[in-house]
């Protein structure tokens, strides 16, 4: 192995020793958050109500995700699940933005199609996403409860949640590692909401 070569095996070991370090960190502090997490989405579901997933660049991939996961399916044979990812309708994006302002991308489509009991899932490394920050208000008007990702400290999105809202914010400033962190978390929500609507795994 020549010598460059050393030095990306060695790089690559230390982005997989920082995520998994971070990974327990995460499971030690965000256990019962994301378990209430779970328990909201699937109270939402089981009442009829819906899933509102949001988030720019590798968060609007997340939120597409997780909108997948709960349509099809994710780990056993069930019934599809009411889910929406606000990214994914480029029509919509792209008229609202032009017409009025990116800022608003995501929470007209909320005023459009959130209802009371609903849920938004908001997606944000870095907490100060300012299109998922007014989509966070304007679910609060509608009576929309919110699950808010985001990194360490919650940033205004996290500042700007209710009581009754759930932060599950990962204690890292590092927006890879909090991208990893955020796909698991999503498949913990899977696996909550198929768990208590459907039970234990096959």
């Amino acid at each position: 192995m020549s010598k460059a070569d050393a030095t990306l095996v060695g790089r690559v070991a230390a982005h997989f020793a920082e995520s998994a370090r971070l990974k327990q960190q995460a499971a030690d502090v965000l256990g019962a958050p994301i378990a209430r997490a779970g328990s909201m989405l699937a109270d939402s579901l089981k009442a009829g109500g819906k899933v509102l997933a949001c988030g720019n660049g590798g968060s609007a991939a997340d939120a597409q995700h997780f909108a997948a996961e709960l349509v099809n399916r994710f780990e056993v044979e069930r019934p599809p699940l009411a889910a929406v990812a606000l990214t994914t309708d480029t029509s919509t994006l792209t008229s609202i933005a032009n017409d009025y302002a990116y800022v608003q991308v995501f929470s007209k489509q909320v005023r459009a199609l959130g209802r009371r009991g609903d849920v938004l899932l908001a997606i944000s490394t870095s907490g100060n996403s300012a299109n998922v920050l007014e989509a966070v208000q304007v679910a609060h008007e509608l009576g929309v409860r919110v699950i808010a990702f985001t990194g360490t400290g919650g940033g205004k999105i996290g500042a700007a949640l209710k009581p009754d809202d759930i932060l599950l914010a990962v204690p890292s400033k590092v927006t890879a590692r909090i991208q990893e962190v955020h796909l698991v978390l999503l498949h913990c929500l899977c696996d909550a909401i198929d768990f208590q609507l459907f039970g234990a795994k096959q």
